[in-house]
């Protein structure tokens, strides 16, 4: 009788292409983005994979996983100076792939502080605010938010209710933001008001009187993931922590490009993670005295799961060497997040499925990643505002 590890040699023996990269994607990546990309999958395998589950169970982020990832230089990873790794886009984009296999609320933290914390920083902010935030911020010492959402507003942003006034030399903010992560983490918060000029932009310090932040629990997804609601009473800030380079919606969407550019990339790592388990699963699982892999519906839904994957790595890869060479527009990002996210959802789906009675165990990360996704296939553009903002490209019609 074979042993496991014969028949898992012997199955990959019959294989001639890596099955979570059918398109030899790997061969497009220049050798410091395979450095990238292994040094994250290393950390992800060593660091991440051993707790995740537990922290996912406990409602509680892994914290201690934060120096691991600034000592790698993932933070604020594609900012050049300020302590930082100054890496293209489409090596941020492995860097949340490998992150998002480990788990999306690892990817989510990474996300807020790099894409819409520290970026705008560097995009919008004043010398003195790069200096003292992107340095700190690169070395996992301060953790930023971002403060957008509204329970009223959602994919609404314009419908913003929080507002700040200048009082002498500083604004007075008053409202409430929702479904804010890293918030209780946060040392501060990019957050977007109206005022008389516009929508601006205020980095809030936690320490400021009338800013408070209280966790949201009870959560089945992200549950590794810092979640809270951050509330503005009267909350005196400076001039000087109103960030210069930008009035109006522009900044806070542009920062949203950003993210949404790593979330394509992130939920292939969640979807290659089920795959790979389901592979397994399948080829040790027997029944009816033949492995579950054996039988032509598995194989089916295995190879619906490869395509899915294949189109989503190379809608990534395209999209990140467009934004290297500053041709990426939010449309595309729109196609991609549409796409990349219902595929992520479906697969892991799926693969709960075909893992049968194990699939609602967490022992088996689909029903973990499966959960996660409902939210990432959620926040930062829900599926539908992604396919309204394409009609929008094709037809020159806004429908919102």
């Amino acid at each position: 009788m074979a042993t496991a590890t014969s028949k898992e040699n012997t199955a990959a023996g019959k294989r001639k292409l890596n099955p979570m990269d059918l398109y030899d994607i790997r061969s497009e990546l220049s050798e410091e983005e395979c450095m990238v990309q292994d040094s994250v999958a290393r950390m992800v395998d060593d660091k991440v994979l051993p707790v995740i589950r537990e922290a996912f169970e406990k409602h509680q982020f892994p914290r201690e996983l934060i120096g691991e990832v600034a000592a790698l230089g993932l933070l604020g990873s594609s900012i050049d100076g300020y302590d930082c790794a100054g890496l293209n886009a489409v090596s941020y984009g492995l860097i949340c792939q490998e992150l998002e296999r480990g788990d999306s609320g690892l990817r989510s933290f990474v996300s807020v502080q790099s894409s819409l914390v520290m970026f705008p920083i560097h995009a919008y902010g004043s010398e003195e605010q790069k200096q003292r935030w992107l340095p700190a911020m690169a070395r996992g010492e301060a953790i930023g938010c971002f403060g957008l959402t509204e329970p009223q507003g959602g994919s609404d942003p314009g419908n913003m209710k929080t507002h700040a006034k200048r009082d002498g030399k500083d604004w007075i903010l008053n409202g409430s933001k929702m479904w804010i992560t890293n918030g209780n983490l946060a040392h501060a918060a990019v957050v977007w008001a109206t005022t008389d000029e516009g929508v601006r932009g205020f980095i809030v310090e936690k320490d400021m009187p009338g800013f408070t932040a209280q966790e949201i629990e009870n959560k089945f997804s992200l549950r590794a993931s810092v979640t809270s609601a951050l509330f503005f009473d009267n909350v005196r800030v400076p001039d000087a922590s109103v960030l210069p380079g930008v009035v109006g919606l522009k900044g806070p969407l542009s920062c949203l490009t950003q993210a949404r550019f790593g979330i394509t990339w992130g939920v292939i790592g969640a979807a290659q993670a089920c795959l790979d388990e389901v592979l397994k699963y399948t080829e040790d699982r027997i029944l009816f005295n033949r492995p579950l892999s054996s039988n032509q519906a598995i194989q089916l839904r295995l190879a619906d799961m490869g395509r899915r994957i294949t189109t989503a790595q190379l809608l990534s890869l395209r999209l990140g060497r467009l934004k290297d060479q500053g041709r990426m527009t939010p449309t595309q990002v729109s196609i991609a997040k549409w796409n990349n996210c219902r595929a992520a959802l479906d697969i892991a789906r799926d693969a709960r499925d075909m893992l049968g009675g194990s699939g609602i165990s967490a022992e088996f990360v689909p029903i973990r990643h499966m959960l996660n996704l409902e939210s990432v296939i959620t926040y930062e553009g829900t599926e539908t505002v992604h396919q309204l903002v394409v009609g929008k490209e094709l037809t020159g019609v806004n429908a919102f």
